[in-house]
């Protein structure tokens, strides 16, 4: 599979969730299995995942310019769930494509945005983390899915900043309490 094969169906979805980041002076980066699309290997996903530097309170103002970008809640109370559960399940309409936005305010999220890459293809510039930023997230969920994304990015990223990735790993380790958390990436980055 070629990578623009695996993001087409997402194209304009992703499009339209750019020029809402444009609009809010780039505060997100596009994250999952599309992010893994460019950093490591291309593969199938069913959304778009992204995640916004964005306060509860500022929800209403977002949804509101969402809305001009044809991004629309696709749940009831969208609001009310995106602040007990810090993302908002959105939908770009014309596509019907599911955009999930999680809601950025720690410490790691603020400095993965600031980091953020540009990567281009013929018909799209997309705001993306880094592939340490991206391998890290990808650690902190370490589903096999997860799992099987950073070892993609590994083979695709000849020089990664490994010191980095081990020391937010570990911090997140610490704080969720899943000690293991390291050890489950750390041969993986080796090579």
């Amino acid at each position: 599979m070629k990578l623009h094969e695996s993001i087409e169906p997402f194209r304009e979805a992703i499009e339209a969730l750019q020029h809402l980041f444009t609009k809010l002076d780039n505060p997100g980066v596009i994250i999952g299995g599309v992010a893994v699309s460019f950093l490591g290997r291309p593969r199938l996903t069913e959304d778009v995942d992204a995640m916004l530097l964005l306060s509860i309170e500022d929800i209403p103002r977002f949804l509101e310019a969402a809305s001009a970008e044809q991004i629309n809640p696709r749940i009831q109370n969208a609001a009310e769930f995106a602040k007990r559960n810090r993302v908002l399940l959105l939908q770009h309409s014309p596509t019907e494509t599911n955009i999930d936005v999680s809601l950025g305010v720690l410490p790691f999220e603020r400095e993965t945005v600031e980091r953020g890459i540009v990567q281009f293809t013929p018909t799209l510039s997309i705001h993306l983390p880094t592939p340490e930023d991206l391998i890290i997230m990808k650690a902190i969920a370490h589903r096999p899915k997860d799992l099987e994304d950073i070892r993609t990015i590994v083979d695709k990223q000849s020089e990664l900043d490994s010191e980095r990735i081990k020391y937010w790993v570990k911090s997140f380790g610490e704080v969720l309490e899943i000690p293991e958390l390291w050890h489950q990436i750390e041969d993986i980055l080796k090579g």
